[in-house]
């Protein structure tokens, strides 16, 4: 018989962390596992979960450690929220007969609750590298460590938990497998001229993100003397649009006009990297393992990213991707007009990344240790 989890997630997009749940969801052995998933939200998560064969619930007030939250008014209406998700979450849980809570990020608060009052155990996806400033640490690793497992999603993360032996790697899987699509076909649906270098940034519009990294690289003459193009494509956290504002702001500062294109959410990626020379991950803080670059390394497209965070561990500088140093605008205007100027080595670059990525971050070894994972801990 089948036994029910609990799995919790924070958001309701089809970013990185959601494509890992969905991911999950649809590859789990019905045979062994019933998934019941709580989100904040339907957004545009709910139905490719609910097509997947989950159980959807949503629980607005669920407890979340939002960056605005850390102070100590934040921290007060965390806690009510902890309150009011108990109870939904702890009568759900007894009816549904949950057999183990996996919380899929590790800045959902609500899991752990719910995994210690009623004895279950608990798996902490850490898909976050947190600043280490001494008081909050202690008090977030303290949280974080009453967990039965952590499983973090690169070695960077890991680090975090050095004398921890209930931490271990274990890397997301490619969520699908993205092809680009024909650049003819590609650049006409979105509007770019055929002979352009484009190069786009995926993801969120965050202060850390690189969006603005990526702008005052267009500026550059390495990018400007050839008119390069800047795909944004991403939105920011609802609620969160400072970054976004100044984006704008710094792209007409920087008189960059058709040269920096924000595109918002496009779900159709492969559009998107069929149109594009290049990816850029150009985070200013270290990115925990982003999905961003390894759907763009598995499809082919060279990859220029920051040297740091988890970046590292799925690239190979010069060999699968180039690797920039962190915030240096300069330095990623450099790599970015190598990779124009030298077609035919971006085209390596970009079929030795996309047979790396392929072998070493399949899906399927994901699946196998996460339903590893659940049958150690039941």
């Amino acid at each position: 018989m089948a036994r029910s989890l609990l799995l919790l997630h924070s958001s309701a997009g089809r970013y990185g962390a959601d494509l890992q749940l969905l991911t999950l969801v649809a590859g789990l052995d019905r045979s062994r596992f019933d998934p019941l998933v709580v989100l904040p939200e339907r957004g545009q998560l709910a139905e490719p979960l609910e097509e997947a064969g989950a159980e959807v619930v949503l629980v607005p007030r669920l407890a979340i450690m939002r960056r605005a939250e850390r102070g100590p008014r934040g921290m007060a209406m965390v806690m009510r929220k902890l309150r009011e998700a108990d109870r939904v979450l702890l009568p759900l849980a007894r009816e549904r007969e949950v057999a183990l809570v996996h919380s899929n990020t590790s800045v959902i608060l609500s899991g752990l609750r719910v995994a210690r009052k009623l004895s279950l155990p608990h798996l902490m996806h850490v898909r976050e590298l947190y600043p280490h400033t001494p008081v909050l640490w202690q008090l977030l690793r303290r949280g974080l460590m009453q967990a039965d497992r952590l499983a973090c999603v690169s070695r960077a993360v890991a680090r975090q938990f050095p004398d921890a032996s209930k931490a271990f790697v274990l890397y997301d899987g490619l969520p699908r497998s993205p092809r680009r699509a024909g650049r003819a076909e590609a650049r006409a649906a979105l509007g770019l001229e055929a002979d352009r270098f484009v190069v786009a940034l995926l993801g969120r519009v965050s202060d850390w993100k690189g969006q603005d990294v990526l702008a005052r690289a267009l500026a550059e003459r390495a990018l400007t003397d050839i008119g390069a193009v800047g795909l944004i494509v991403g939105d920011p956290w609802p609620g969160s649009e400072g970054p976004l504002r100044n984006l704008e702001a710094l792209h007409t500062e920087l008189g960059l006009r058709d040269r920096l294109r924000r595109l918002g959410f496009v779900d159709d990626v492969e559009t998107v990297l069929g149109a594009a020379d290049a990816v850029a991950v150009p985070s200013t803080r270290p990115d925990p393992f982003p999905n961003s670059a390894l759907e763009a390394a598995a499809a082919g497209v060279p990859v220029v990213a920051s040297a740091h965070g988890g970046l590292p561990e799925m690239l190979r500088d010069g060999e699968t991707g180039l690797l920039v140093q962190p915030g240096d605008h300069v330095a990623l205007a450099k790599a970015l007009r190598e990779l124009a100027d030298d077609p035919a080595r971006a085209r390596r670059m970009g079929e030795a990344a996309a047979a790396d990525v392929a072998r070493r971050f399949p899906r399927e070894r994901l699946l196998a240790r996460v339903h590893e994972t659940y049958e150690d801990l039941l």
